[in-house]
């Protein structure tokens, strides 16, 4: 071979590598989306999967839900490099001990400073409220999150960037959500969305709730890919319909609880049927009733309080 045959050759090979390493970096990483059963509130976990590697964004409430996700995971055949948390409600983070234990390397666990708060002031009353329900499916051994990450912080794991926005007191006391960069951008909102679910309000924020899914219409409205907390994978059209669904619920409570900061069991029962006629197909009825007296503290408050 002519050395001007040999430096074409190299000129072609290197043209070669430079294309595969540019395209390997253009493909988007792919997430699987793990939805729990009826009994763990249908709960989704999503697993990212990089060409090496793999992230977890939330778990799962129950124990036989944790063992399903960790099967998918152990199915794929890499290691698990990190899991994220959106916020510090049980069915989100009950499941992480499951998965990170018997692992040949730690696995970290991140999590905005006031998320991980929230896990470690309230799981003690979560398990006292919760477990006399769950019986054994609920974990005996939970895992809090090991490192803290500031808003705007980005991470980056087998060449995924991920960057976390802290959100506030919303659905829970302290909510975020992990947007994943690249070429299709993405975003794991948590529990801003429970799509085709009646909502968890019993928080008592739901006035802040409202104003975070504005935030997030403008911040995501472009994103093709909202990855939310409960439900179908969607778009940003997913915060249009979350805000809808959360005005009604208030609307309904204002007008049942006639001034006062509770509502009767007549009352509950009315907010019950209303919301069932209104919105048929979604799950998780026991919602309903559940932040009933919450949200009309939280508006009889608003209404004492009119500047708070």
């Amino acid at each position: 071979m002519s050395p001007r045959s040999r430096y074409t050759s190299l000129v072609f090979l290197i043209l070669l590598f430079v294309r595969g390493t540019v395209e390997a970096r253009n493909i988007s990483p792919t997430v699987h989306q793990v939805t729990a059963s009826a009994q763990g509130l249908s709960v989704n976990g999503y697993i990212v999967e990089g060409r090496h590697g793999l992230v977890v964004v939330d778990s799962a409430l129950t124990v036989s839900d944790t063992k399903a996700l960790r099967a998918r995971v152990d199915a794929l055949g890499k290691p698990l490099l990190a899991i994220l948390l959106t916020h510090g409600h049980p069915d989100h983070y009950n499941g992480v001990s499951g998965l990170v234990k018997e692992r040949p390397s730690p696995v970290p666990v991140f999590a905005t400073a006031a998320v991980a708060r929230v896990i470690r002031t309230d799981d003690a009353a979560k398990q006292r409220q919760w477990q006399p329900v769950f019986g054994a499916e609920w974990p005996s051994e939970r895992t809090f999150p090991d490192h803290e990450v500031r808003d705007g912080q980005k991470m980056t794991f087998d060449g995924m960037t991920f960057v976390v926005h802290e959100l506030g007191p919303s659905e829970s006391h302290a909510d975020s959500y992990w947007e994943l960069l690249g070429p299709e951008r993405a975003a794991f909102v948590g529990d801003q969305v429970l799509n085709g679910s009646h909502a968890y309000t019993n928080d008592g924020h739901t006035a802040a709730w409202l104003a975070h899914l504005e935030r997030l219409s403008r911040e995501l409205g472009a994103v093709k890919r909202i990855y939310p907390g409960h439900g179908p994978v969607g778009d940003a059209s997913l915060f249009t319909w979350e805000k809808q669904y959360l005005t009604a619920y208030r609307t309904e409570v204002e007008a049942l609880r006639a001034g006062a900061r509770q509502l009767s069991e007549p009352q509950k029962k009315a907010l019950i049927a209303r919301m069932k006629s209104a919105y048929p197909t979604l799950t998780n009825d026991f919602m309903i009733a559940l932040g009933a007296d919450t949200v009309a503290t939280e508006l009889a408050t608003a209404h004492e309080n009119p500047t708070l």
